[in-house]
């Protein structure tokens, strides 16, 4: 029966979050067992451009160490945002959410090339963490319980939590910037006078990924539309919307 329920609950992923949280789970599986090694994996650009281990490209994203207190912790930080994203404003747009994988991806990698970052999946996470929380901005949250604050103020909070913990901020203030970035070119640009989506999709990857035909009918939420709310305009929602909107982001903490 617990088999069943787990495998169940497994398939209601949403696609994108069960391959990638799929695929980091058993990146540190190998490495417990020693089938791999973290040298193996981590981002080394010389490696790269000299020796063409390409594929250190992409293995920094699913290594979040073996296993221990930090890997839980990043591991759920990392189901629960991607979820939330997956399943909230990028509803029905799977290629808009592979297309901002791949952005953040690609962007870190950038970054990474000139400052001293061995594993970046802690990055990509924060991005996420970063994207969910502007698009929510009147969802309340609290720390373990003992501090309340909005949903914007969220990725300071793990900031704090990391300089707490002894960590380095740099991939979490990296992770802020990269998310930062996205939602300025995603959310808040096209809304400008003058502004357009800069960050639209590849044709090719709306044909691999949005199979399905869209209602005309469908009018998405502000926060479910490809340029988020309309901050900064007459249409920017108010206090009223919150709370009318507050229910159905309690479902998805």
């Amino acid at each position: 029966m617990a088999y069943h329920t787990l495998r169940q609950e497994y398939m209601l992923m949403p696609p994108v979050t069960r391959a990638y949280t799929t695929v980091c789970l058993l990146t540190s599986i190998a490495v417990q067992l020693d089938v791999v090694s973290p040298f193996q994996l981590y981002f080394n650009p010389l490696l790269i451009t000299q020796k063409f281990e390409i594929w250190r490209l992409l293995t920094p994203f699913f290594f979040f160490g073996t296993f221990s207190f930090n890997f839980l912790f990043n591991m759920i930080f990392t189901y629960r945002y991607c979820r939330m994203l997956e399943e909230g404003s990028f509803r029905g747009r799977t290629a808009d959410f592979v297309y901002m994988f791949i952005f953040g991806c690609i962007t870190t990698v950038i970054c990474a090339w000139f400052v001293n970052l061995l594993f970046l999946g802690h990055s990509l996470t924060t991005m996420f963490v970063y994207i969910w929380a502007r698009r929510n901005p009147y969802v309340r949250m609290n720390f373990f319980g003992l501090l309340p604050f909005r949903a914007p103020y969220l990725p300071w909070v793990l900031v704090a939590f990391s300089v707490l913990l002894g960590n380095s901020v740099l991939v979490d203030i990296l992770g802020i910037a990269i998310g930062h970035l996205y939602f300025f070119l995603e959310d808040v640009f096209p809304n400008q006078p003058g502004g357009r989506r800069l960050l639209a999709t590849p044709r090719l990857l709306k044909l691999l990924f949005d199979t399905h035909t869209e209602d005309p009918l469908y009018n998405p939420a502000p926060d479910e539309r490809p340029g988020g709310f309309d901050w900064g305009g007459a249409g920017a929602p108010g206090v009223a919307d919150a709370a009318a909107d507050q229910p159905r982001e309690n479902e998805n903490q």
